[in-house]
């Protein structure tokens, strides 16, 4: 009687995996799982969605910051562009021409 225990079990065992495994396959069918958010399709969505708030975010900042470059700057007292100081001139250790400046000399430390 010993003996009978353990062998009867083991058809049990092989029988109650089988009927897990059906009930878990027809849970499986009627309950999908939700889309993996590792596929081509959430990739798109997410990289749309950041656009969308990037675009959001440069709408607002142009809308704020808008004004600042509608006008033209006046131009300057000297014919100085706007930005510059008026005690900066022009002819100071700048090049006269398009040519390349020499290098600077190397730094010791």
């Amino acid at each position: 009687m010993g003996d009978v225990l353990p062998a009867l079990s083991i058809p049990v065992l092989v029988f109650g995996g089988g009927i897990y495994a059906a009930c878990d396959c027809w849970w499986r069918r009627r309950h999908p799982a939700p889309p993996s958010p590792y596929t081509h399709q959430a990739a798109w969505l997410a990289e749309r969605e950041m656009l969308l708030l990037a675009e959001e975010i440069v709408d607002d900042a142009h809308s704020a910051l808008g004004p600042l470059y509608d006008a033209p700057a006046a131009p300057r007292p000297g014919g100085q562009p706007a930005g510059t100081p008026a005690d900066v001139t022009p002819e100071g250790d700048a090049t006269p021409d398009r040519a390349p400046s020499p290098p600077a000399a190397a730094r010791r430390r």
